[in-house]
């Protein structure tokens, strides 16, 4: 049965979408299943992924809102082993209309139901807010992945969405869990970037990842290009992060072993190519 984790942070800009399609290209380049799942109305991740958001015509809305079977609306990417149940503009209405539905925070989880044999890993790239679109993906969830940027507001709302994760624990989804917090954008030659590290580590200690996504030109290009980093610079410092990244969670999870020597693929290299 497939784990189901989710990409959240209310805070916009701290790379949760290029977390969510590299991390999950990682994980199907490393010969894992996976499906990834856009409920951000911006549909980043279905443009992330090779695919032009105006030209889908179902989505995870039609999911949402008229039922039908995501297995009729998941595309498959030029990346092997990836899937994607994309996303579309209308999403953004998704939150009114179910807002009276009764089940309204666990519609998601029984769309999951029918898929999580199918997959090893399905990942869900969540919008920017706290909403009841993002509540449906923590309930769904059986973990979640923080990502947090190297900048003086990092810790900014981090607060609140833990807050949120413990409500949702309590009231909806008792079996939820922190996968872990990631920092992004770091820039080792900052003073800030490595100061931020210190904090985040000291205040939240094992459940901080090893693996620090660097500031990549790379991982933009990507995204101009609709590639995961791992398809456009298998040898760039933003593909190796991702790489590690799913390794990690890889090996947290007893599905791989890596020896201690070996844990982390290394990359020295300062520049930020």
């Amino acid at each position: 049965m497939g784990k189901i984790i989710s990409i959240a942070n209310q805070k916009g800009g701290v790379g949760k979408t290029t977390t969510a399609v590299n991390l999950a290209a990682s994980l199907a380049v490393l010969e894992q299943k996976t499906l990834i799942i856009d409920a951000d109305p911006q549909a980043n991740s279905t443009s992330g992924c090779g695919f032009d958001p105006r030209h889908i015509k179902v989505s995870l809305y039609e999911c949402l809102i008229e039922e039908k079977k995501p297995q009729d609306i998941i595309l498959e990417t030029e990346t092997p082993n990836l899937f994607l149940l994309p996303a579309h503009l209308d999403l953004v209405g998704a939150e009114i209309e179910l807002i009276n539905h009764p089940e309204r925070e666990h519609i998601l989880k029984s769309i999951l139901k029918s898929l999580k044999n199918d997959f090893d890993f399905i990942i869900i790239d969540c919008s920017p807010s706290l909403g009841l679109i993002t509540v449906n993906a923590l309930t769904a969830s059986d973990s979640v992945v923080v990502p947090v940027q190297c900048e003086y507001f990092a810790l900014e709302g981090l607060g609140k969405l833990l807050n949120t994760i413990k409500i949702v624990q309590s009231k909806l989804n008792p079996d939820l869990e922190i996968e872990g917090i990631l920092l992004t954008m770091y820039d080792q030659r900052l003073n800030l970037s490595n100061q931020v590290v210190a904090e985040v580590k000291r205040r939240f200690n094992d459940s901080v990842f090893s693996t620090i996504i660097h500031r990549n030109i790379r991982l933009g290009e990507a995204q101009s290009l609709r590639q995961p980093i791992i398809m456009y610079d298998a040898e760039s410092k933003g593909a190796i992060n991702y790489l590690n990244l799913a390794r990690e969670i890889l090996q947290n999870n007893g599905l791989t072993e890596i020896e201690a020597e070996d844990k982390f693929i290394k990359n020295t290299d300062t520049s930020l190519n």
